[in-house]
């Protein structure tokens, strides 16, 4: 990975950090766009790319780019559990229940001392049942 792409991506991570989402947004694309065109990026530096870059779009509700991105994190490194979370979340608002019983299961088989996919996990079969009781 050469120095002007792990540039790009302390930079971004400097922006998201301080909330300079727009800012952010537009380094990550740059340093997910020169990995795409180099085959030597750092599978988990890409998957934070991707991840960082989908919680900036879950901030402006856009729910369906935002998995898209977090769907590419899960691609480029499958055993960062991040990723499936925020992924899970979504589906969760969503009420797709059983895609984020999935995810959120996939993040704790990853890391099982993830306390927020813990309760997660816990609310979406909560939910789920009682949307079963209501008959829909």
């Amino acid at each position: 990975m050469d120095e002007d792409s792990l540039q790009l991506l302390e930079n971004a991570h400097t922006e998201f950090n301080t909330r300079n989402f727009k800012s952010a947004e537009d380094l990550y694309s740059k340093f997910i766009s020169s990995c795409s065109r180099s085959s030597k990026c750092e599978a988990g530096k890409l998957a934070a790319a991707y991840n960082n870059r989908g919680q900036i779009k879950y901030f402006r509700v856009d729910f369906y780019e935002a998995i898209e991105d977090y769907s590419s994190a899960i691609q480029a490194d499958s055993q960062f559990e991040i990723p499936f979370y925020n992924r899970g979340l979504i589906h969760y608002r969503l009420g797709f229940f059983d895609d984020a019983k999935r995810d959120f299961q996939q993040a704790l088989k990853l890391n099982p001392h993830f306390e927020d996919a813990k309760v997660s996990l816990q609310q979406t079969l909560l939910d789920q049942q009682q949307k079963i009781n209501r008959g829909y």
